[in-house]
């Protein structure tokens, strides 16, 4: 799933190109009948709706909030995507076939994982904005700009890691809200911590020495503070990186991000531990359901 510095990179790349352009249709084959998602395009009423309301529109930012990418519009009104699983946002000149939508250049945008094209927003300019989301898990909904906050898709959110104001103390007043829990799912909980998931926890804790089934409770003071460095340090690396395409993520142009080649922990089941003087190597294990990539030397599980 793409996580924070796959949705900053998405981000950064729309905000160089939608704002002043016009959405002059929008194709989608999600819509169906009586589907659960009631508030999202794959409803077909909602489709009608959520097209109605953005077509003739002027988009006039974007923005990140969490894993959630928001475009606002010149009717007060804010398309909300999440890429969930497998999605990603494609920027291109597009043309559409009998079976699907294909760009029509030659490059980037034809990677294989970019041919699963659910979404489609055709822009001013002869240009488009599509959606490629191979598992279909994907999220596009719209929200009234002044009621953000309100929704039901931001609202519960914990604060961003990387803003000024997320501070050590900040930190350990979110982490401790669950002091039961394993931290790993901890630093995965959305409420808690906006923006961390399967990959940069791994990293992360990693990065702090830290098992990821120990418990928040039993966790020192120093190793909070380590962690917290570890948050700011790997997110940014990942942002710096443009993003982790060891799954199916690209950036707007179709583009692999390259964190998958900085992995210390993520996905390197077997292999020696890279810490300088650690004769540990990596293994994975499952903890809260999820894969967790870790040292069995540095990493150990302590008992108390």
């Amino acid at each position: 799933m793409p996580e924070l510095p796959e949705v900053q990179t998405t981000v950064s790349g729309l905000k160089k190109v939608l704002p002043k352009l016009k959405i002059n249709d929008f194709w989608s084959d999600l819509p169906q009948k009586n589907h659960k998602q009631k508030e999202t395009i794959k409803n077909a009423s909602y489709f009608n709706f959520f097209k109605k309301e953005i077509v003739g529109k002027k988009i006039i930012d974007v923005k990140r909030k969490a894993k959630n990418i928001l475009i606002f519009l010149d009717n007060n009104k804010t398309i909300l995507i999440h890429m969930k699983m497998t999605g990603h946002l494609l920027y291109g000149n597009y043309e559409k076939t009998k079976d699907s939508w294909k760009p029509k250049e030659k490059g980037p945008l034809q990677d294989p994982y970019n041919r699963f094209i659910h979404a489609v927003f055709i822009l001013s300019g002869k240009k488009h904005l599509a959606f490629s989301d191979t598992r279909k898990f994907g999220k596009i909904t719209l929200l009234d700009s002044n009621k953000l906050e309100e929704s039901k898709d931001l609202k519960n959110l914990g604060p961003e890691p990387l803003e000024k104001n997320f501070t050590f103390p900040k930190f350990l007043e979110r982490i401790n809200k669950k002091p039961n829990w394993k931290i790993k799912q901890a630093l995965m909980d959305q409420s808690l911590i906006s923006g961390i998931g399967n990959i940069y926890s791994d990293e992360i804790l990693f990065f702090a020495g830290i098992n990821p089934e120990e418990r928040v409770t039993d966790i020192e003071n120093k190793e909070f503070r380590k962690m917290f460095e570890g948050i700011k340090t790997i997110l940014s690396k990942g942002i710096k990186f443009g993003g982790d395409s060891m799954s199916d993520y690209r950036n707007i142009d179709g583009k692999k991000g390259n964190f998958q080649y900085h992995h210390l922990a993520y996905q390197r089941t077997g292999e020696k531990c890279s810490k300088r003087g650690c004769i540990g190597v990596i293994i994975r294990k499952k903890v809260g359901g999820r894969s967790a990539h870790f040292c069995s030397c540095h990493q150990k599980l302590r008992v108390r």
